[in-house]
C-alpha cells in the first residue's frame, strides 16, 4: 500500500457535475449581451481553463468573434454565476461515500478548481458542508491557473504531505498536466467533462470509471 496522506481533488467534472450551473450562467451573460446561445456540449467543451477562458470562448461562438467584449461579459458573468453557482449541482455517484471512508483513513483532503474563490467555496460547502475538505482553494488573485503546479504544490504542503504523498485527481487535460507537473500521483476520472479518450490523449497513466476504482486507484502504489 502507497503512502498516501492527501488527495487534492479538481472540482467541476471530477466532485461535481456543474455544466447545468455553468451552461446556465453563460447563456444569462450572452442574452444579456443579446447574443446568442451556446450549448451544453460546448460549454463542456470551454471550461477548465478559469471563468475568463470560458467566457471568452464562448463570446467568440456566439457572435462575437474577437471576444472584443469580453470584459464586459466578465462583468455580467461574475454577477450571474455569483447568483447561480449551486444551481442543480449534485456530487457525482459514490463521491460522498468516497471522501468519507478516505477521511476515515486519515489521509486529508483538498480542491483545487480554476473556477472563482469564492464560487468554488460556497459550491464545495452547500454540496458536501464544511466539515469534509481541509482545504478550498479556487482560482485567486496572484496565484497562477493550473496546469501551472505552484497551487497543488502549496496545498500539499499546508496539509502537511510532500508531493509523492500526495494524489492529484481530475477529469481534464488541464488536470493530468497540473498533477504530472507537480510531481503527484495523478488519476483522471472518466465521468466528468472530458472522457476516457481526453484523458489517454492528455497522457493519464491511471483512469478511473467509478468512485470504488478511484479509492482502489488511490490506495495501492502504482
Amino acid at each position: 500500500m502507497t503512502m498516501s496522506r492527501a488527495c487534492i481533488f479538481d472540482l467541476d467534472g471530477t466532485l461535481t457535475d456543474t455544466l447545468e450551473s455553468l451552461t446556465y450562467s453563460v447563456n444569462e451573460t450572452l442574452r444579456e449581451m443579446h447574443l446568442s446561445r451556446i450549448t451544453k456540449e460546448q460549454c463542456r467543451a470551454y471550461v477548465g481553463n478559469g471563468a475568463r477562458v470560458l467566457v471568452q470562448k464562448s463570446l467568440m461562438a456566439a457572435g462575437d468573434p474577437e471576444a472584443s467584449r469580453i470584459d464586459e461579459g466578465m462583468e455580467i458573468y461574475g454577477r450571474v454565476f455569483d447568483e447561480n453557482c449551486t444551481r442543480l449541482v449534485e456530487p457525482y455517484e459514490g463521491i460522498r461515500d468516497l471522501l468519507a471512508e478516505l477521511k476515515e483513513e486519515g489521509i486529508r483532503l483538498a480542491v483545487l478548481s480554476n473556477k472563482p474563490h469564492r464560487q468554488t467555496v460556497r459550491v464545495v460547502e452547500t454540496v458536501f458542508g464544511t466539515d469534509v475538505f481541509d482545504l478550498i482553494q479556487g482560482q485567486k488573485e496572484g496565484v497562477p491557473r493550473k496546469p501551472d503546479p505552484s497551487a497543488a504544490l502549496m496545498i500539499a504542503e499546508e496539509l502537511g504531505a510532500g508531493c509523492k504523498e500526495t494524489v492529484y485527481i481530475g477529469d481534464s487535460e488541464v488536470d493530468i498536466a497540473t498533477g504530472k507537473a507537480a510531481g503527484m500521483k495523478t488519476i483522471g476520472v472518466s465521468w466528468g467533462f472530458r472522457g476516457r479518450e481526453g484523458l489517454k490523449e492528455a497522457g493519464a497513466d491511471l483512469i478511473a470509471d467509478s468512485a470504488g476504482e478511484l479509492k482502489n486507484m488511490i490506495q495501492t502504489d502504482k
